[in-house]
């Protein structure tokens, strides 16, 4: 049985479909340009330093079609992935995360953001908590901070003692190790921006109300250790670096090129295929003669605002 060729009305809805659906990726960087805005006031940095336009909306959709590919290839090989995100507050983690998830399957492809622990989960084993958001085959998990807030925020803030970070230096290499081995693949990258950045970025949040609850008091407290948590990277860092499990640094003062950078370089970390895919054909619509329609009450219904 052949398909029907596309009436006009269909070809145009299906049209309209797929421009909503880029409409979104806009929206987020219509957000991007009021921050762009701030800096320009701020710093008055120009449009000219960042990339072009057109050039960044080109590469990022063809580099979210190749996520799909890789969540595919990841799916059909039960493979085992799992990305860290590290870097200081307001480093662009989130935005680069974001244009990854964007068009995944959210049961294939999560994110865990890890809350502060609670009294129970500070009295387990430290990676306790972290185990248990690790992927199963045909799963990726991205996660936005990591066990490495033992190596950063909790040294610098005082959170814990300097046996317990001299633990997680002892322990870390050998919990990687073991991830690898069992299967995982693991990739670590640190996000990182100039002293002068980190001030713009917190300043534009001062600045823009749709912003501020991002600043939260642990980021106004950073401000004022910027050489303490440089410190406390370098040491990560340095301790950290393991042929099984290396650290990858993006540069991210410019946020759309370390967006490119980040998903471009996490593209090359796993070798995979398109997995061919078995065509998809709608069922005929199934008409009862007996089914009638009952009408819904007009309360029931959003308003019409827009």
């Amino acid at each position: 049985m052949t398909e029907k060729p596309l009436n006009g009305s269909i070809h145009d809805r299906i049209q309209a479909e797929m421009l909503d659906s880029f409409d979104e990726e806009l929206e987020l960087e219509i957000d991007d340009d009021r921050l762009d805005a701030l800096t320009n006031e701020f710093a008055g940095h120009s449009a000219e330093e960042t990339v072009d336009r057109r050039l960044y909306f080109k590469e990022l959709f063809r580099l979210q079609g190749e996520l799909v590919k890789l969540q595919s290839w990841v799916q059909h090989q039960k493979l085992k992935v799992v990305v860290i995100f590290e870097g200081r507050d307001s480093a662009g983690k989130g935005g680069v995360i974001k244009r990854i998830t964007q068009r995944l399957n959210p049961r294939v492809c999560r994110v865990a953001a890890l809350p502060a622990p609670n009294e129970r989960e500070r009295t387990q084993w430290y990676f306790q908590r972290y185990v248990s958001h690790l992927p199963a085959g045909g799963e990726i998990v991205l996660f936005d901070r990591s066990w490495y807030n033992r190596a950063g925020v909790e040294r610098v803030m005082g959170f814990c003692s300097e046996a317990e970070v001299e633990e997680f230096f002892r322990s870390v290499p050998e919990f990687e190790r073991m991830l690898v081995r069992s299967g995982i693949i693991l990739i670590k990258y640190w996000f990182s921006i100039t002293d002068e950045e980190q001030h713009l970025r917190f300043t534009m949040r001062i600045h823009d109300p749709l912003k501020q609850w991002k600043l939260s008091p642990m980021d106004v407290e950073a401000r004022s250790r910027w050489e303490q948590y440089t410190k406390a990277k370098e040491a990560m860092l340095e301790r950290t670096h393991i042929p099984e499990a290396p650290w990858h640094v993006v540069e991210a003062v410019d946020k759309k090129r370390a967006r490119l950078n980040c998903i471009a370089h996490l593209l090359d970390q796993i070798p995979y295929k398109e997995v061919p895919q078995a065509p998809v054909i709608l069922p005929p619509r199934v008409r009862n003669p007996d089914y009638q329609r009952g009408p819904v009450p007009p309360e029931m219904y959003v308003p019409e605002r827009y």
